[in-house]
């Protein structure tokens, strides 16, 4: 992959800060290589909801931020003053989560007199699995999907990226928090399923997989839930006998994976990718993982996928863009500030048509 050689002073001790969803996460990153300090809190609280609530995830922030900035000192070794950089979050993601962020590396920048860079968090997921794997082959087929985004992005090279295809509705993980709430688990619906499904039978139920058969490289899941809403139908309300619960998990997710990972070879054989690159906290789905391996082997691709602890948002692969920023030129923005979504966001990270 062409990512620039970090070799100026701004990139030798980064400090990446995350905070786009409902997990705070500060790291600090030394020449792009070296992880010196990485901490996720998940908010818990949400829980009880069903769901991410955006006013508590904004104060959890607030209250959380601080002390993990504080630990990942700590950890790394280093004062305050050692930093040469801040990388944060800046779009996409819950605006009021993402403010307390970008407020946050602003004013301890401005303390420390280095320069702070915003870094769009779909962008860094594209690239989370150089932090433990290197440099990926050219081009590459990204698959980043999570609670909001389902995209598929041909990657050439950093800041070299074509929109292959996104969700017209709901992402694949919302899809699964949906179809959990549906079956009457906790939050997040992912793990759960994944759990149940590993006992259910995959064939149980006739669920659709949405768009599989379409041209384009587009998702869909909305309809796929509705679907699962009908099935569960004459069953009643939760809670649900042990069969069906493992058989509607295995069968709905077995239509997911069906989906991504068709679409997904489908956009290696368009593009002549020599590699998937996998991000997202979906991508820990162990389903997921073991389809697209099987797949990409058969076609002779890389299959590129990030340790758990990569794939959902987090600081670490925040701090490297940050850093490749940086060595490329790209200049700190006194008027940094949050953008709730992709489109809005200002920031030349991937372009919609580069053919």
């Amino acid at each position: 992959m062409s990512a620039p050689r970090l070799e100026s002073e701004a990139t030798r001790l980064v400090l990446g800060i995350e905070t786009s969803c409902d997990d705070t996460s500060v790291a600090v990153l030394e020449r792009g290589t070296l992880l010196r300090a990485h901490l996720i809190a998940a908010q818990d609280v949400h829980k009880i909801y069903g769901g991410v609530v955006p006013e508590l995830a904004s104060r959890a922030h607030l209250e959380l931020l601080p002390r993990l900035f504080e630990r990942a000192l700590a950890e790394a070794r280093v004062a305050p003053s050692d930093l040469t950089a801040i990388a944060v979050t800046c779009a996409p993601g819950l605006v009021g989560s993402l403010v307390v962020g970008v407020a946050f590396a602003k004013a301890l920048g401005l303390g420390l007199a280095i320069p702070v860079v915003g870094v769009n968090h779909i962008e860094a997921h594209l690239h989370a699995a150089a932090l433990e794997r290197g440099p990926s082959p050219e081009p590459a087929v990204a698959l980043v999907v999570s609670g909001g985004h389902s995209e598929l992005v041909e990657v050439s090279g950093f800041r070299r990226y074509r929109w292959l295809g996104c969700t017209r509705d709901d992402a694949a993980g919302e899809a699964y928090d949906k179809v959990a709430k549906l079956l009457g688990l906790g939050f997040p619906g992912g793990p759960l399923i994944d759990a149940l499904a590993e006992r259910g039978r995959p064939d149980a139920f006739a669920f659709p997989r949405p768009m599989l058969e379409s041209r384009d490289l587009d998702f869909s899941f909305s309809g796929l839930k509705t679907a699962v809403a009908q099935a569960l139908g004459p069953h009643g309300a939760p809670p649900h006998s042990e069969r069906l619960l493992t058989d509607v998990a295995a069968s709905f997710q077995a239509a997911v994976v069906d989906t991504l990972v068709g679409k997904t070879m489908a956009a290696v054989a368009a593009t002549g990718a020599r590699a998937v690159n996998l991000g997202g906290g979906v991508a820990c789905n162990r389903e997921l993982r073991r389809r697209l391996e099987a797949a990409c082997a058969a076609r002779g691709v890389v299959l590129r996928v990030p340790s758990p602890r990569l794939c959902a948002d987090n600081a670490a692969m925040i701090a490297l863009v940050g850093a490749w920023q940086l060595e490329g030129g790209v200049k700190p923005d006194p008027e940094l500030d949050a953008a709730a979504s992709l489109e809005d966001s200002g920031l030349p990270v991937i372009a919609a048509d580069a053919s």
